[in-house]
């Protein structure tokens, strides 16, 4: 029998973490949220030391269960819905004794329920939270034989499982896309997760029809065009909380390919603190978007989180004393408080049109999705000249090289020069997984990058790679910007037809972190690595 003792005394007792951070963990704990996934959350301990401490404390044997092999038969003692909500895992019966995977092996509850239901002995053992939530995504989903039975059945029931499971398993595997996509024989299903794209399951090329159709259905699209590419969008409720989906329909040889957006709104409520901005750069940023007037840029290539920024930022300045109006393509995430204007081109409402009229509705700050031509780029430039703050993005390599795309853009020089406030370029980096990392000493090479910087480093990190992260040695991404300010002596340049190359020295002088640099410094501060940095940021 176990000894009922609670984690956070287990987790003081061992040394690891103290009183004050258990109290913090416990005041903004949700109700259906467990401790130690908000201490791990919190950063106070990681998922490898809670499994530690529960297996030595406890007598608990862990299990990966990436190698573990799940008896099929066992799968089905345990319903989905009450594996999904307890976080456990039926894998193995011996006799009267059922072996259940949990990722908190002291949730009496749960046992309690187990021994009830199945009537069986349970004996936990310790797998992580992401294990748990694979495992249950893939076994159940395989043993669904209801799908199997239907699957030549004209009835659509199983279409409509298949598609519940596939956004059931991307939102727990917090994957950003979800990729349906048609081969000669069969469908495969992938998932993009941190930026890289897997795949979790292959599919009959029957089941193909009825999932596409499905699909359309859901994002009130046509099902008898097969021609065409279509874009739709779905709001549905998934594991009872809500999810936006964007649907994207293209052609292609072997029938139409699927890309399923899932935009997590959690996200795009985010703070700036949450952007992983370094004081230095948060600082000029917070002062930028904090002035009246004036034109600010976020650019990047797709991808690159340019849109949470733009968020985070009007979360910043939504209050109940000004007017913000977006016009965007499409409409991302819907924010309360925000007049959020979808562009339309069907009907001839463009990012110029849609801009032009917002600025007739006495606004104080507009965000214009993205500046795609020359029209578009022109108002806005002379919307932040008659006292407006207008936020937009740019697809531009760097900081600097926006200020000779506007000029590219048949935009006056002049008003170019006048208008611009500041430009934050961003890239996404993957982080370090926290269970697997581990320090080592630099290589003459990596040395090299960090001197050319004019930056000392002595050891950087690692992931060796566990079943945490999928033995990829990364799990999750944050963001590494440069912040441009234009300021009177960048401005006299622009208006002298000074080279990039000038500006760039002139920044650099005044101490601007470039992508580089921040990258480094987050490489030094042991939370990503020198080959992702180098990955997305340009040398010199």
């Amino acid at each position: 029998m176990i000894k009922r003792k609670r984690l956070g005394d287990l987790l003081k007792d061992a040394g690891i973490i103290e009183e004050n951070q258990i109290q913090e963990a416990l005041e903004s704990k949700m109700p259906d949220q467990k401790l130690g996934d908000v201490l791990v959350e919190k950063g106070f301990v990681t998922e490898k030391q809670l499994i530690e401490v529960l297996e030595f404390q406890l007598g608990i044997p862990h299990v990966s269960l990436f190698h573990f092999p799940i008896d099929p038969h066992v799968i089905t003692i345990v319903s989905k819905d009450f594996a999904i909500r307890n976080l456990l895992v039926p894998i193995q019966r011996k006799g009267e004794e059922l072996t259940v995977a949990m990722s908190d092996p002291m949730d009496y509850f749960s046992i309690d329920d187990l021994k009830i239901s199945t009537g069986f002995i349970i004996s936990p053992v310790i797998a992580t939270k992401h294990e748990i939530l694979q495992a249950v995504n893939r076994h159940y989903n395989l043993n669904d034989s209801s799908l199997v039975e239907n699957e030549e059945d004209t009835d659509e029931a199983p279409a409509i499982k298949l598609v519940d499971q596939l956004l059931q398993a991307g939102v727990q595997l917090k994957s950003s896309d979800i990729h349906i996509d048609p081969q000669e024989s069969r469908v495969l299903i992938r998932y993009r997760i941190d930026g890289v794209l897997r795949t979790e399951r292959t599919l009959p090329k029957s089941f193909q029809n009825s999932l596409i159709a499905r699909v359309k259905i859901m994002a009130n699209l046509n099902i008898t065009e097969n021609r065409l590419p279509q874009d739709g969008r779905i709001k549905t409720n998934v594991d009872r909380s809500p999810v936006d989906l964007r649907i994207s329909i293209l052609p292609t040889v072997y029938g139409e390919k699927i890309v399923i957006r899932i935009l997590d709104l959690s996200n795009a409520l985010s703070s700036i603190e949450d952007l992983g901005f370094n004081k230095i750069n948060a600082q000029k940023y917070k002062q930028l978007i904090e002035q009246p007037s004036g034109l600010i840029l976020i650019t990047g290539p797709t991808g690159s989180g340019k849109s949470s920024t733009l968020y985070a930022s009007l979360n910043r300045l939504n209050t109940d004393d000004v007017n913000i109006i977006t016009v965007e393509d499409p409409v991302e995430y819907q924010i309360e408080g925000l007049n959020q204007v979808q562009v339309n081109t069907s009907i001839g409402l463009t990012f110029s049109k849609g801009l032009r009229s917002i600025l007739r509705q006495d606004p104080n700050i507009v965000m214009v999705g993205e500046i795609r031509d020359s029209e578009t780029a022109e108002i806005a430039i002379r919307a932040s000249l008659t006292g407006h703050l207008v936020l937009s993005t740019l697809h531009t390599n760097s900081a600097i090289a926006t200020i000779p795309r506007l000029f590219d853009m048949d935009v006056e020089p002049y008003l170019v020069v006048s208008s611009l406030s500041g430009v934050v370029a961003q890239r996404l980096v993957r982080k370090i997984c926290r269970d697997c990392r581990h320090s080592h000493a630099l290589t003459e090479m990596e040395k090299k990058h960090f001197q050319k910087r004019g930056m000392k480093a002595d050891t950087i990190y690692k992931g060796s790679g566990c079943d945490s992260c999928q033995n990829t040695g990364y799990r999750g991404r944050m963001a590494i910007q440069e912040v441009l300010v234009i300021d009177d002596e960048i401005r006299t340049m622009m208006m002298n037809n000074g080279s990039m190359d000038q500006v760039r020295r002139y920044a650099l002088k005044q101490g601007m972190l470039f992508l580089l640099d921040d990258g480094l410094l987050k490489v030094k501060q042991g939370l990503t690595t020198l080959e992702e940095v180098l990955r997305v940021a340009k040398v010199d």
